[in-house]
């Protein structure tokens, strides 16, 4: 039978997980999250914040990946709560926003640091971000083994750079303290949610996880266990990384910095300091890109199975344990992107802005579908039950819906875009139904 074989072990899960889930946001919103709070103690509560409500989510996730194992994921869970119609406007804004935008954001800011390194001119960083695209979904074509051997080095290599930078902040000599003004500044619920739907998306991917539950050595007990110790990790290193931050640069220094792990580096270590961070970024942001391409092309593969307009797309290459042409797909969606970021000038900070109202969306519907399948499908083998039930899928729902409420309501222009792709599978799902 052609499909996923079960070939990966729990520390390949664990590490996918870390790997999904850090990326260039941890060097990138930390200011944001500054100049929103305004305050150390709700920075640091903040991340805290994040790492908490993504074990929420991610506890939600073990129940559904391991009593639903498949290669479709979140669109599988979708498909079986909700029907056909909702997998498939998940399927199509997971190829067309959700991961493929993310593989194109990731590939760009990959290719203005290595643009830094070894400038190509004033296209480099395009062409950078083509190389990446081309050589790691080319890696990932070439078989399950090989993608997952360059993301455990990758992860590795990254892992111990995150660990040295949060040495190096701590062995800063710190910065005078800031006045402390009369009235401490108050909490700002409103300013408190755009924070978190910066943090949520540092924290974001983990979810991705999902996607190679029917492909991870005993599953029904991994996969719980990838998706907790893959967090609990992340949450140590990000608050780490952050209590650094403040500790080396201050509140202010946090605030007003652009590239904030270069700053923390270079008093102690000079531009060799700098150097270190650019490369140690670029590694990062390779692990992101390669654990995005393996996870993404898993729906479309589930797509094409279940939707005959796209089932060119439900091809499985047993010797590669991949889905190669929907590897291909997301490739060229993804290198067409790139193109398209040509006119853009609000680079990473658009693309969440973009991307945000679409995730959370679909976020809130699988919360929801947990509660469907436990009463639609009583029976069905539950090795993994998420704790505190419904408690704790009630406080995945809120979130989510809170976090869709803060995107729609403060990201505007871009986030109705990335509505609008959505819409545009509406006349796909028109066709489908008359071809049924």
């Amino acid at each position: 039978m052609t499909g996923p074989r079960r070939i990966l072990s729990l520390l390949d899960a664990t590490t996918i997980t870390v790997g999904i889930v850090i990326g260039a946001g941890i060097f990138s919103f930390p200011g944001l999250v500054a100049n929103f709070l305004g305050r150390p103690d709700l920075i640091v509560a903040v991340w805290v914040a994040g790492g908490l409500l993504s074990l929420v989510g991610a506890l939600c996730f073990a129940e559904l990946a391991t009593a639903f194992p498949d290669p479709g994921g979140e669109y599988h869970f979708l498909y079986r709560a909700f029907g056909r119609e909702t997998a498939f406007m998940y399927g199509w804004a997971r190829m067309t926003v959700i991961q493929t935008g993310s593989i194109a954001t990731l590939s760009f800011v990959f290719g203005d640091y290595a643009q830094q390194l070894a400038p190509l001119g004033s296209y480099g960083p395009h062409i950078y971000a083509v190389l990446a695209i081309g050589v790691l979904t080319g890696v990932n074509i070439l078989g399950l083994r090989e993608a997952k051997w360059v993301q455990n080095l990758l992860e590795a290599v990254a892992i111990l750079g995150l660990l040295i930078l949060i040495v190096v902040g701590f062995s800063a000599s710190g910065v005078a303290p800031a006045p402390v003004p009369a009235e401490p500044k108050s909490l700002d619920l409103g300013l408190f949610g755009l924070a978190m739907v910066f943090v949520m998306f540092t924290y974001g991917g983990w979810n991705e996880a999902a996607y190679i539950s029917a492909e991870v050595r005993d599953g029904r007990r991994n996969m719980s266990r990838a998706l907790i110790y893959g967090l609990g990790l992340v949450t140590i290193l990000y608050v780490l990384i952050n209590i650094a931050y403040l500790h080396a640069l201050g509140l202010d220094g946090v605030a007003k910095s652009r590239t904030i792990g270069a700053d923390v580096m270079r008093p102690l270590l000079g531009d060799g300091g700098a150097l270190f961070m650019n490369i140690l970024i670029i590694v990062v942001i390779l692990t992101s890109i390669n654990v995005t391409i393996l996870t993404g092309a898993r729906t479309s593969f589930a797509m094409g199975r279940d939707f005959a307009p796209f089932r060119f797309l439900a091809q499985w290459s047993d010797g590669r344990a991949q889905p190669v042409r929907a590897l291909q797909l997301q490739g060229a969606i993804s290198l067409a992107l790139v193109g398209l970021s040509l006119a853009s000038q609000d680079g990473v900070k658009s693309m969440v802005e973009y991307l945000a109202p679409v995730f959370w969306l679909f976020f809130l519907f699988v919360g929801v579908s947990l509660f469907v399948l436990r009463r639609r499908e009583p029976d069905a083998e539950r090795p993994f039950r998420v704790p505190l039930y419904p408690i704790t899928p009630i406080i995945f729902c809120l979130s989510s819906g809170y976090l869709l409420y803060a995107s729609l309501s403060y990201h505007g222009i871009h986030a109705l875009a990335g509505v609008v792709v959505l819409l545009l599978g509406l006349p796909f799902l028109v066709w489908i139904r008359k071809a049924s």
